[in-house]
C-alpha cells in the first residue's frame, strides 16, 4: 500500500472528486487538524438537497417493502429523470400510505368498540336498561357471580340485589338501604375481584351493534386491501427507479461529503490516503487528465507487506507539476501531511479459509503489520469444535444449519454457514473415529459380524477409561503445538520489526520456557509425582504402534537448562513479564478443556438417552455401557444379575409391544419426547460450550501471543455500481 497526497485548487476540487471517486482506489484518511492554518473541509454545494432526497428515497423504499431484488439490470438514471419521476411516486406513495394508515386506525378503533361492545352482548341486556335509574344503582364488570351475590348478601347499605351473568360478565342491580349515600353498590364490591366496564352510549342492542360494528370492520378490511393491492402495484412499476433513485444519489451524496475529511484554506485543500501501490500511476493519470496541473498527486510513503512496526520507506517525490500558488497557498512551501495513519488492510484468504475471517475480526481486524491468523484459525477452530462432539447425528444437524444459512443469507450470516459446515464436518470425522457415535449410540455395534472399534468410546463407561485420560493428554499435545506455533509467530514478528536480540527477548525466551517445561514433564527426571497415564497414553492413541516412556533423564535436565535460559533472556529483556514466567504451563493445561466439553458433551448425550432408553453395565463384565430399547430385553437383564448390571430402566422400556396399554403407549411417547428434547438441548448447547471454548483458546492462548489487531478495513472511495450505469 502506499501513501498518497493529492493537492489542488479549490477550483478544481470538483473534478479531482470525480476522478478519484470514479478510479475507486484511495482510501481516504480523515485531517485530524494538527495543522495550524488547516481546517477540515465542507459539503460542496447541494449535498443538502441530495441528503434530503436519499432520505424522501429510502422511506419510500420501507413504505413499499422494495429489498433489492426487483432491478432486472442496471441502466442510466439522469437527473431531470429522477427529480421528475421521484416527485410523482412521492405524491402516489405518501397519498396511499395515508390512506392505509387513516384504514387501520379506524380498523383499530372498530376493533376496541367490539372489544368493549362484547360483554354486553354476552349479556343478552338492552343498554338502556343498565342505567338511568333513580331507585337502583347498576354496575357492570367481569366477575364470579357467586362471589357477588355473598358479598352482596352481606353487604349493610343493600336493601335488595339482583346479578344476571353471561359467560365472563355480570350485571348488578341493586336498591339501597334509605339513608344509603350515593355509589354505595360500587363501595360493597371493594372486596370482590371485579373489573368494572363502562357502559357504552348506543341506541341499538348490544348484538345488533357489534354485528353493525363487524360489518364496518369488513368493509374497512376490503378497502385496506385494495389500497394494499395498489401499493404493490406501485412496489412492482417504480421499485427498479427507487433502487436506481437510492444508488444514484448515494453517489453523489458521497462526493458532496468528501471534503468532509480533507485539510483545507481559503484556496486550496489537501486529500491523503492510502492506495495499493500498483495503482498509484493509474490514479495519478486519472486526476492528471481531469484538472491538469491544477493538482499534484505524490506518494508519500509505501508500507512493506513484511511487518516493519511503524516505520515505512519514504517515496521520493517527482516535485512539483502542480500549479506553483496553489502548493505556496496550500502548504507554505512545504508539504502538510496528516500524521502517521496505519494503512488499511484487506484480508484474501481464499474461498475456504474466507470465512473464517469472521471469527478473526471478532477478535480484532490485523493490523497492515500483523500476520494474519486467518488461515490458521481455519485449521483448528473445526478440529477443536468437532473433537469437543464428536457425533455424527450431531455433525449432521451443525452441517444442515450450515447449509441453510449459507444458501439462503449473505455476508455475516453467510459466512456463519460456511463455518458451521466446517465444524458439522469434523464432527461428523471425529463421530466416526469415536465409534460411530449417533446421538450418544455407538452405531458400530450395528455391523454384521464381531466388530471391534480400535476408538473404545469417548471415556464415559468404567470400561474405556483410559480413553479419558489419553483424551487429556492428546488435548495438552494440540495445545504444546498451537502455542508453539504463536510463540514462534511472535518471534519471527519481533525479529522482522527490530532485530535478532529482541525477538530472542520477547519470543525465543517464551519458546524455551514452554517447550523446556513440558519437556522435562514427559521426561523421566523425577518420575514419582508424573502420573503413568502421561505415558501410556502415546500407546492407546497410537493403536501400540508408538510406545513411550519418556524421554531420558539427561534430556530432562536439558529441559531444566533451556527453561533458566529462558527465564534469565525474559529477565533481560522483558522483566516485568518475570511474574507470568509460569504461563506456559497454565496455558497448555487450559487445552484440558476440550476433553472436559468432549466428556461433558458426551455425558449429557448419554444422559438422554439413558433417561429414554435405559442401560446396562455388563456382557461379560467388560464394563461398557449398553442401552435396552425394549421390554423384553429389560426383563431379560433383571433375569441374569450375574452377567448383567442394571444402571437405569429407561421410559420406553415400560411399552410392551405384545400387550399395548395405556401406560405403555404414554411410555413410549414420553421416551421419544425425552429423547429429541434433550438431544436438541445437547445440540444447542454444543454450540455455546465447544463453539466458545474453541474461540477461547483461540483469542486468549493463542493471540496473546503474537496478535493484536486493531487495523482499519480497506474502504476505497467510490462505489460498485449495481442497478446504474454511468451514461454515456
Amino acid at each position: 500500500m502506499s501513501k498518497v497526497s493529492v493537492t489542488g485548487s479549490k477550483r478544481v476540487i470538483d473534478d479531482v472528486i470525480e476522478a478519484t471517486y470514479e478510479h475507486h482506489s484511495l482510501h481516504v484518511t480523515d485531517y485530524d487538524e494538527r495543522y495550524e492554518g488547516f481546517a477540515p473541509g465542507e459539503s460542496l454545494d447541494g449535498a443538502e438537497t441530495v441528503n434530503e432526497k436519499l432520505v424522501t428515497v429510502r422511506s419510500l423504499e420501507s413504505i413499499l417493502d422494495i429489498e433489492g431484488d426487483e432491478v432486472d439490470g442496471a441502466r442510466p438514471l439522469g437527473d431531470e429523470e429522477l427529480e421528475a419521476e421521484l416527485d410523482d411516486v412521492r405524491e402516489r406513495v405518501n397519498e396511499l400510505n395515508d390512506r392505509r394508515d387513516d384504514l387501520q386506525a379506524e380498523i383499530r378503533d372498530r376493533e376496541e368498540e367490539i372489544d368493549r361492545m362484547e360483554p354486553f352482548a354476552d349479556l343478552g341486556i338492552e343498554l338502556d336498561l343498565l342505567g338511568g335509574y333513580d331507585s337502583l344503582e347498576v354496575v357492570v364488570g367481569e366477575a364470579k357471580p357467586d362471589a357477588v351475590e355473598a358479598t352482596l348478601a352481606d353487604a349493610d347499605g343493600i336493601d335488595a340485589f339482583e346479578v344476571f351473568a353471561g359467560s365472563d360478565v355480570v350485571a348488578i342491580f341493586a336498591r339501597p338501604a334509605d339513608g344509603a349515600e350515593e355509589g354505595v353498590l360500587q363501595d360493597s364490591l371493594v372486596g370482590v375481584d371485579i373489573a368494572l366496564l363502562e357502559v357504552p352510549d348506543a341506541d341499538a342492542s348490544p348484538s345488533e351493534y357489534v354485528a353493525e360494528l363487524e360489518r364496518e370492520r369488513e368493509e374497512l378490511r376490503s378497502d385496506l386491501d385494495e389500497v394494499e393491492a395498489e401499493l404493490a402495484a406501485v412496489k412492482e412499476e417504480e421499485a427498479g427507479f427507487l433502487l436506481r433513485a437510492e444508488e444514484q444519489l448515494t453517489i453523489e451524496a458521497e462526493k458532496k461529503q468528501a471534503p468532509l475529511s480533507f485539510a483545507t484554506t481559503e484556496n486550496a485543500f489537501i486529500a491523503e490516503g492510502w492506495v495499493p501501490t500498483e495503482t498509484f500511476p493509474d490514479l495519478q493519470a486519472a486526476i492528471a487528465d481531469a484538472v491538469g496541473d491544477h493538482a499534484e498527486v505524490e506518494e508519500l510513503e509505501r508500507a512493506s507487506f513484511t511487518p516493519d512496526g511503524d516505520h515505512h520507506t519514504e517515496a521520493v517525490a517527482d516535485g512539483g507539476a502542480a500549479d506553483s500558488d496553489v502548493r505556496e497557498a496550500a502548504t507554505d512551501g512545504g508539504h502538510a501531511t496528516h500524521g502517521g495513519d496505519d494503512p488499511p488492510v484487506v484480508q484474501n484468504n481464499g474461498s475456504a479459509a474466507g470465512p473464517f475471517e469472521l471469527l478473526v475480526q471478532g477478535f480484532g481486524r490485523p493490523k497492515y503489520s500483523e500476520f494474519d491468523p486467518t488461515l490458521l484459525v481455519f485449521l483448528t477452530f473445526p478440529l477443536m469444535f468437532g473433537f469437543m462432539i464428536g457425533d455424527v447425528g450431531y455433525g449432521v444437524l451443525y452441517g444442515a444449519i450450515g447449509a441453510f444459512l449459507y444458501s439462503r443469507y449473505d455476508g455475516t450470516f453467510r459466512e456463519l454457514g460456511a463455518v458451521a459446515l466446517w465444524a458439522g464436518g469434523f464432527t461428523i470425522l471425529f463421530g466416526i473415529y469415536f465409534g460411530i457415535d449417533v446421538f450418544g449410540y455407538h452405531a458400530y455395534q450395528l455391523l454384521p459380524g464381531e466388530v471391534h472399534w480400535p476408538v473404545d468410546g469417548k471415556g464415559l463407561s468404567p470400561a474405556d477409561i483410559d480413553w479419558a485420560l489419553s483424551f487429556l493428554v492428546a488435548s495438552v499435545l494440540f495445545g504444546l503445538v498451537h502455542l508453539n506455533v504463536g510463540h514462534i509467530l511472535s518471534f519471527v514478528s519481533n525479529y522482522q520489526q527490530h532485530d535478532l536480540k529482541h525477538a530472542l527477548y520477547e519470543g525465543g525466551s517464551w519458546l524455551l520456557i514452554l517447550n523446556g517445561a513440558w519437556i522435562w514433564i514427559f521426561s523421566q527426571h523425577l518420575p514419582g509425582p508424573k502420573p503413568d497415564f502421561l505415558f501410556d497414553s502415546f500407546s492407546i492413541l497410537t493403536f501400540g504402534a508408538v510406545s513411550f516412556a519418556g524421554f531420558p533423564v539427561a534430556v530432562g535436565y536439558a529441559a531444566i537448562a533451556a527453561i533458566l535460559l529462558g527465564i534469565v533472556l525474559l529477565a533481560i529483556g522483558e522483566p516485568p513479564e518475570l511474574a507470568e514466567v509460569l504461563s506456559p504451563i497454565v496455558n497448555v493445561i487450559s487445552y484440558a478443556r476440550i476433553m472436559a466439553v468432549l466428556l461433558a458433551k458426551g455425558g449429557m448425550a448419554l444422559a438422554v438417552n439413558l433417561l429414554a432408553f435405559g442401560a446396562y453395565i455388563g456382557e461379560g463384565g467388560e464394563g461398557s455401557f449398553h442401552f435396552i430399547f425394549s421390554a423384553e430385553y429389560l426383563e431379560y437383564i433383571r433375569n441374569h444379575p450375574e452377567e448383567y448390571e442394571l444402571v437405569f430402566a429407561g421410559i420406553t422400556t415400560a411399552f410392551d409391544p405384545s400387550s399395548i396399554g395405556a401406560v405403555g403407549v404414554l411410555a413410549l411417547v414420553g421416551g421419544i419426547v425425552v429423547a429429541v428434547v434433550g438431544h436438541i438441548v445437547v445440540l444447542a448447547l454444543g454450540v455455546t460450550s465447544a463453539g466458545i471454548q474453541a474461540v477461547r483458546l483461540e483469542y486468549v492462548e493463542f493471540f496473546g501471543n503474537f496478535y493484536e489487531g486493531g487495523g482499519d478495513s480497506y474502504l476505497p472511495f467510490g462505489y460498485d455500481r449495481q442497478y446504474t450505469a454511468d451514461e454515456e
